[in-house]
Parts: structure tokens; sequence; C-alpha cells
């Protein structure tokens, strides 16, 4: 019964007994030879297996309608031109001869000699024979191949549905089989190709299972020019497209943290320098709710080291995902959504043909630090706010909603109530965010740790650019320490970086320093009280910084009328008026 088509022979199937009539026989004896054998093709012949001509019923058809009479010999009204077979022709070849010629009989000649006659009923026994066998076998092989076979004809009707579209669509043949196939499924492949009559191939992601995806392709059927249908293969690409996203998601992270690397601060609260009571504060506030999957807020002005702290929060969190760092001053409004929670393939002009992960993928199972989250504009605020009451999100272009399980903390060097209260900023998202408040002091309000801070960033400076450690006087220092430092850590950073950069000698003293720190610390100290009267009040000032600049000069009065900014004759005649003694040049 299991068997497949053979190309069959003609000597397999040619009759042997050759009816025949001689030439000079009348044709109503035809008539009567064909009657008597039930044959509608007999062949002329004088001699033994020498062949002559044919007549056939539908040529003697022919003649009566002309009346002409039957006593005429055959050789008058047979055709001579004869199409002929071999032994070795297969039944295929014969079958396309009498198509082409009209023909239903043809002569198996060998050596000029005709030795069996081959005529349609033999071909079309032989094929209906095995027909079924066929048509079982073909069903049986169908069935088990892993892949989806399908077939439509010209009308979209299912003409074939294997075991394996059975199973995915959970659509039995017998309920298919003979029905369009819009009935049952929407928007197919197939049917895109039976509208356009020209192949396609996709991926694409059936509704009919959450998550299930498959490569398809249709391509037209065209028998003699005419179009008959859709024949349509499917292979199911799930494991593949879910192995193809994870990789994806694998290379973006990679590419991330490439660019990421050199920038990163290193993240443990032990690194974060100083130990002023306002930050060790902040810190132990820090630490304790760094195990915790609340959401985190930090204040502090800019250059305070907001991202190191959040960095050493997710650090002692353990958190297992990475920490991705977000500029939301830095993303263009029309960017956001994509940047923050990726797009599919072809989501929109320009975007990329696989797609990319957004922010909030990359920081899967770990933390999410959205800095100058003030910029955020309205719009996408609304959405965050969404991803953090409902812990996923949805790809630009996609419909599949994404779990995530990320943490965020978020930071801005600006009065956020305050935009609460203006309505700049969305309230609900404003309680969202701020489920713990971390203020971060600024430099000015911790200026105990400036000595520990400088002599970190000295080290650090001096290894960088190749030049042997640096000392820096007490007086360089007080400098610093009395500067307000509107820059915070950053700025302090800056500057000892610009310091090492231009130093000549092994120890830095005030005139290493940058004038403009210089001239901060001579400023007035608007806490200090003077008289009303404005002589007293401007003899008292220039006195104390007269002396001032003569200290930090250690009695150099050259240096110390550079400080004044006035000329060192000026400086000689105040000091006269003043009465203010000091040695020195």
């Amino acid at each position: 019964m299991f068997s497949i088509p053979e190309s069959k022979k003609v000597e397999e199937v040619m009759d042997l007994e050759i009816t025949s009539i001689e030439s000079n026989a009348s044709v109503q004896e035809a008539i009567n030879l064909m009657f008597d054998t039930n044959k509608k093709n007999i062949f002329v012949m004088d001699k033994p297996k020498e062949l002559l001509g044919i007549i056939s019923m539908s040529d003697i058809h022919s003649l009566l309608k002309r009346d002409i009479q039957k006593d005429i010999s055959v050789k008058k009204v047979m055709k001579t031109e004869l199409i002929s077979v071999k032994r070795d022709d297969t039944l295929g070849e014969c079958r396309d001869i009498m198509i082409k010629n009209s023909i239903g009989v043809l002569p198996v000649i060998e050596v000029g000699k005709i030795v069996g006659v081959i005529n349609q009923a033999h071909i079309r026994d032989y094929y209906y024979m095995h027909l079924e066998d066929y048509g079982i076998t073909l069903s049986y092989i169908i069935g088990q191949i892993k892949e989806g076979i399908c077939a439509i004809n010209k009308d979209g009707v299912v003409i074939l549905w294997n075991k394996f579209m059975e199973d995915r669509y959970e659509i039995k043949s017998d309920d298919i089989v003979g029905n369009p196939m819009s009935k049952f499924l929407e928007g197919t492949i197939s049917e895109k190709v039976l509208n356009r009559r020209k192949g396609l191939s996709a991926v694409y992601s059936t509704y009919k299972k959450k998550g299930m995806y498959g490569l398809v392709h249709a391509e037209p059927i065209f028998f003699g020019g005419e179009f008959a249908g859709v024949v349509c293969t499917e292979l199911d690409i799930t494991d593949v497209e879910n192995l193809s996203r994870e990789l994806k998601q694998t290379n973006d992270k990679i590419r991330y943290l490439e660019t990421e690397v050199k920038h990163l601060s290193r993240g443990s609260f032990d690194d974060i320098l100083g130990n002023s009571y306002k930050l060790e504060k902040a810190k132990s506030v820090a630490k304790q709710v760094a195990k915790t999957n609340s959401s985190i807020f930090i204040c502090g002005e800019s250059g305070t080291g907001k991202e190191v702290f959040a960095r050493a929060i997710h650090e002692y969190s353990e958190r297992k995902g990475q920490f991705i760092p977000v500029n939301c001053s830095a993303i263009p409004s029309e960017l956001f959504e994509s940047e923050f929670f990726g797009y599919e393939s072809g989501a929109f002009t320009g975007a990329s043909k696989k797609g990319k992960s957004g922010m909030f993928e990359l920081a899967k199972g770990g933390t999410i630090f959205l800095d100058e989250i003030a910029d955020l504009p309205i719009g996408m605020q609304a959405k965050l706010l969404r991803v953090l009451q409902e812990k996923e999100i949805m790809r630009v272009g996609g419909d599949q909603p994404i779990k995530t399980n990320v943490r965020v903390i978020s930071a801005t060097n600006k009065d956020l109530a305050q935009m609460v209260r203006e309505e700049k900023f969305r309230e609900d998202l404003y309680y969202r965010l701020n489920v713990v408040e971390i203020n971060i002091p600024p430099l000015r309000d911790r200026k105990e740790d400036i000595n520990l801070l400088v002599h970190s960033f000295l080290e650090e400076l001096c290894d960088q650019n190749g030049k042997p450690m640096l000392n820096i006087s007490k007086e360089a220092y007080k400098v610093l320490q009395n500067c307000k430092w509107k820059g915070n850590i950053r700025e302090l950073r800056n500057t000892i970086e610009n310091i090492v950069v231009l130093s000549n000698s092994s120890m830095i003293d005030v005139e290493d320093l940058p004038s403009y720190l210089v001239e901060q610390v001579n400023v007035i100290n608007f806490d200090e009280q003077y008289p009303l009267d404005l002589t007293k009040a401007t003899m008292q000032l220039e006195i104390g910084n007269i002396e001032k600049a003569l200290d930090l000069a250690k009695g150099n009065k050259a240096k110390a009328a550079k400080f004044l900014n006035i000329p060192r004759t000026t400086l000689y005649y105040k000091l006269d008026q003043y009465n203010i003694s000091y040695g020195g040049e």
C-alpha cells in the first residue's frame, strides 16, 4: 500500500494482440471487424507485422457523413502518416503524444515492425489502479513533515491542510478543507499571495497563540499559464525568535556596556569620600533602602555625586541585572519612548530592521537611574507612571507587553515639589518616584571633607598624567576650603586637574591656584558686621583684606599687592596709613 510513483515503460502495459485488416478489404468489412472485436482502431497490414496504415471509427463516421460507399477498399481511406512509440518509452510520454495530437492509440514499432499497441485505456487503467495508493502515501508523508503545508485554490478555498497546521492553529483538516481560509484565519500570507499572485516570505506572530512565531513561504501556482492557487509552507521559529530576541538584548547590553565602561565610577559606599555628618546620614539612609524594591529619589545640586550614590545603592542591593544610567535632559523629546522602551522592526522610518531593546529592557532585573528627571516631557511622564504601576513595557510598534523587574532611582537638581505645584510635573508620578528621598549635601556644607577629596584627586590625577605626587600648602588648602564650590565635587576635581596639568613644582601654593578662586576668598563676608559709618567700614574692610593678603603671601608684599590687585606703592601707602606692621619684602 505504501508506495511511490514509478515511471512505467510502454512494454510493461502494451497490448500484444494486434487487430488488423488487409488493405484490399472493404470499409464495410472494417466496420464489421470493429464491432466483432470491440475496437475503435484497427491497423492495415497485408503482411504480418508490416504496418501500412490505420483506420478508426471516427474516420468511418466521417466517410459515411459524406455518403461514401461502404464497398470501397480500406487503402483508399486509411491514414498512412502514423505516430508510433518504442518499447522503452514511458506512459507519460505516450499520454502527452495522445493529448497533443488528439489520438487514442499508438502502435509500438521495433525495427520497422509493429510489436504491440498502447491506447488511452491502458494508460487510464494503470494510473487509476495506483492513484489511491499514491494518495495514501502522499497524505502520510505530508502529515509526518515537521512543518506546515497548506494549499488554497484560486477562490481561496483550502484544499490541503496537514497535521502540523492542525496542531499549530487548533483547526482540524476535516473542518477547514473545502472552506475559504478567510472563514478561519484573517490576514494570512496565503491570502496576500492569492491577491497579488506573487511569492512572499515573512516572519509573523499569530494571534491564535501568544508568543508564537512562524516563517512562512507562499508561492502562486500556475498550470498552462493560468493561475490555479497558492501553496504555503510554514516553519515554527518560536524558539529561534526567542533566542534571537535574547541574543539581541545581550548584544545591546554588550554594546551599551562597552561605551559605558570607561565612564563607570566605582559604586561602593566605601568609595564615596567624606565623613561629614550630613554625608554619613545620606549614606546610612541609602544603605537602609538599597535592599528593598522601593523607588528612590535623590536630591542634590549639580556635581554632588548623585549618580555615584545611585551606583552604590545598586551594588549594595545585590540585584543581578545591570545599572543603566539615563540622562533625561540629553534625549530629544521625540525619541524618549523608543529610547526608554525600544522598538520593533519597521516601527518607524529609519528604524533598525532588527528592532532595538530600550533602556528598561537592558536594565531587566537591575536598576535604571533617571537623572534630570525634571526634564521628562509631560506626555512621557504618563507612560513612565504606567510602567511603574503595571511593571511592564510595550515596544514602539509592538503588540506584546514585556514584563520588567526594574528598580527605579531618579534624581534632579531642581525643586520638583515646586514644579508639581506649578503643574509642570505630574503629582502622581512625583509620589510614585519619591517613595524614599535622599538628600546629598553640597560641598560648601561639608567643608571638613574637602581635604580628603583634594588629596584623593591629587593622587588619582598625578598618576593619570604621569607626574609625581604633589603636595599642597596650608595657605592653598585654606583657599580651597573657603571657596563656595557652586559646581561641588565636579568643580573641585576639575580644579585639581587644572592645577596638576599646569604645575611646575612639587608644591601647590596659593599662586598656583586659579585666580577666580583667590578672588572668591577675598570677597566680603556678609555675615560680618560693619559700622554704619561708611568711612570706618571702608577702613575696616581695607585693613582686614590687607592683613589677609599678607598672610596668604607669607609677608611677601609684592604677592600681597597682586592678590589685592593694587600697585605695590599703593600697598606701602596703606600700610603706613593704617599703621600695619608686617615683615617681608
